[in-house]
């Protein structure tokens, strides 16, 4: 049965993050607001977790898991990123972007993309998700709350727990998200000296990458 923990939007309850913490130590998956919409996160090295995951949202491998980071100083762990990329990760973020990077070996590979060994890293701006990436120590893996056969997250965390609440361990609530998407930019062209390309226009304004 799914916790509910319901967090101030802007100052989370420490103790409520503590709990979020253990429950995602001990492989469970969560939903939690973020600045585009609700997303479901799991530890990075839980296969079970990420295969739940994948469960409840109705994907294969071949759709893009994304890495949820405190700050830019997590990424060279687990993407490679060159100065022309890091110029734009640093404009941009925190904010409704993700990026799509090659991975380094940090990353499991059956969190990456199976053919082209990528993976999509975000820095959200939501004070509540920051604070439990925060205590939580590393990204966490990361995926929208679309149901299966849907388009649209959803955005209500009473209806998520109410459809979810016997396959999540909690529903961190802090009210209502945005229903607009992250924007989405690729940025491995520039590993050959292209440009970066724009996948998915959303929330993440595009003049912040000179798009």
């Amino acid at each position: 049965m799914a916790q509910f923990l319901q967090v101030h939007p802007q100052n989370p309850q420490a103790r409520l993050i503590q709990i979020a913490v253990k429950l995602l130590s001990a492989g469970g998956v969560m939903a939690v607001p973020t600045d585009s919409s609700y997303a479901l996160v799991c530890h990075l090295d839980d296969k079970a977790a990420v295969d739940l995951m994948r469960r409840i949202r109705g994907v294969d491998e071949r759709h893009h898991l994304t890495l949820l980071c405190r700050d830019l100083s997590d990424l060279s762990s687990y993407a490679k990123v060159d100065n022309r990329q890091f110029r734009l990760l640093k404009a941009a973020t925190p904010g409704p972007f993700t990026f799509i990077l090659e991975a380094t070996k940090e990353v499991p590979r059956r969190v990456s993309h199976p053919q082209r060994k990528t993976i999509g890293l975000r820095l959200p701006d939501h004070p509540s998700l920051q604070a439990l990436l925060q205590a939580h120590g590393r990204p966490l893996l990361a995926t929208t709350l679309i149901p299966p056969g849907q388009t649209e997250a959803l955005n209500d965390a009473e209806e998520i727990r109410e459809k979810y609440e016997k396959v999540l361990c909690a529903v961190m609530d802090a009210g209502a998200c945005s229903l607009e998407p992250t924007t989405v930019v690729d940025l491995t062209p520039m590993d050959l000296g292209g440009e970066p390309l724009l996948v998915r226009k959303g929330r993440g304004e595009l003049h912040l990458l000179n798009l």
